[in-house]
């Protein structure tokens, strides 16, 4: 049976419960049909189609079997076929209570016949900790006029 992701923070968190949980399956059940689904990891590479996804996170659960994902300060950007989230991502692997990160990650969902799905998930190491935690470093000021090109 295919799930049916009503909204895209649906689909954002079965992809992440399914990391923690080390269910390829699950996670794999996020994406969209579509062979053009994209996948970087912190490491950089560019991952296209479903065989090279599953590939990689069947490898990564190998290495890993416990990873914990907590997501911080969400911006989302919502239209009737395609949501755009950006979140701040911080690694707990196993045991360990030291945080890992933390990873500035875009998950890009697609709505479609089936509901919302994946379409990407861009993960990569934040240059400041502190900048990605609070927000601060680069943010614009509000009185600033603001121009769209």
């Amino acid at each position: 049976m295919i799930a049916v992701f009503a909204t895209p923070e649906d689909v954002e968190t079965a992809f992440y419960e399914a990391i923690a949980r080390a269910d390829l399956a699950a996670l794999m059940s996020v994406w969209a049909d579509d062979e053009e689904i994209v996948c970087i990891h912190p490491t950089g590479q560019r991952l296209t189609g479903t065989d090279a996804i599953r590939d990689s996170w069947r490898g990564i659960f190998a290495n890993n079997p416990r990873l914990m994902v907590r997501l911080s300060r969400g911006v989302r950007w919502s239209g009737m076929l395609l949501a755009v989230h950006n979140v701040v991502e911080t690694l707990y692997i196993g045991d360990e209570r030291r945080p890992h990160g933390p990873m500035l990650a875009t998950n890009v969902f697609q709505r479609g016949a089936s509901g919302w799905r994946l379409l990407s998930h861009h993960s990569s190491t934040a240059a400041d900790r502190d900048a990605a935690e609070t927000g601060v470093a680069g943010e614009r000021n509000a009185n600033t006029p603001r121009t769209l090109h």
